[in-house]
């Protein structure tokens, strides 16, 4: 289902490890740990006009809000006209209740792939779409201070010593890459939950239990499921990113609607 997406990914990927490769050895973990970062950077890149598009959106929901409201108490008990008028109203004031949604949905197949990318690397195998046998082994011999990117955290011992690792350098190096990219995770979604307070205050008190637990779960599945080094690294990049994304892309439609309000008065 996710071809159309998984070759163009791995593409991109064989492309940054060609360029670091060339710098460094192909073979290396520095290498191979650029290219990761790289493509998930050159992806969110290619994607950050969706995701303005879906701050905007939000933005055009929160201006909304207070007549939300006024609708929802008007016409509580009548779901009907409750319906016909908030329509009307993002009629009239040219939003959509989806364009928030849309540009996520476009977005995640991307994420979906580039996290397949990364989990296909696997011993044994001949090919990983772009990748070669001799690319897949490269990746797999490759290591970060020692952790094999292809292993995880969870691997039995015997396995990890198979691979020229063990459990003191899985561990020395992924649980700090999960915290960093829990922190990541935590401070992003943190950021954005007072504006989702104004907008959709009903859905404030789920955004914030996720604030928590998404962090939890990183920390949990990377330590006890089969997750990968190099996955991991993808965890740590792209929730970087979105959190320097998130500042970034507010502070525009923040500097947009102060030329809109100036030319308004």
């Amino acid at each position: 289902m996710f071809d159309v997406f998984l070759y163009p990914v791995s593409a991109i990927l064989w492309f940054w490890h060609k360029v670091f490769g060339a710098v460094s050895s192909p073979d290396s973990g520095v290498a191979w740990v650029l290219s990761i970062v790289f493509l998930v950077f050159t992806l969110r890149l290619l994607l950050v006009k969706p995701a303005l598009s879906a701050l905007r959106a939000g933005r055009r929901m929160q201006a909304l809000a207070p007549q939300m409201r006024q609708i929802k108490e008007k016409y509580g008990k009548d779901r009907q006209r409750m319906a016909k008028e908030i329509q009307k109203l993002h009629a009239e004031s040219g939003s959509s209740p989806l364009g928030g949604c849309l540009p996520a949905l476009i977005q995640l197949p991307v994420f979906l792939s580039l996290y397949w990318v990364l989990r296909d690397f696997t011993p044994g195998a001949r090919s990983n779409h772009i990748f070669d046998h001799a690319g897949v082994e490269s990746f797999l011999n490759a290591d970060l201070f020692g952790a094999k990117l292809g292993n995880w955290l969870s691997q039995p011992a015997s396995e990890l010593a198979a691979f020229g690792t063990d459990h003191v350098h899985m561990i020395a190096v992924g649980v700090p890459l999960m915290l960093i990219a829990s922190l990541a995770t935590f401070f992003s979604m943190r950021s954005g939950l007072a504006r989702q307070t104004a907008t959709a205050p009903e859905a404030a008190g789920i955004t914030k239990l996720m604030m928590y637990l998404a962090p939890v779960g990183m920390l949990v599945s990377g330590s006890f499921f089969p997750v990968p080094i190099g996955v991991l690294l993808y965890f740590l990049a792209t929730n970087v990113w979105t959190l320097g994304q998130q500042h970034f892309l507010t502070k525009v439609v923040d500097r947009e609607e102060a030329v809109r309000r100036a030319t308004v008065e």
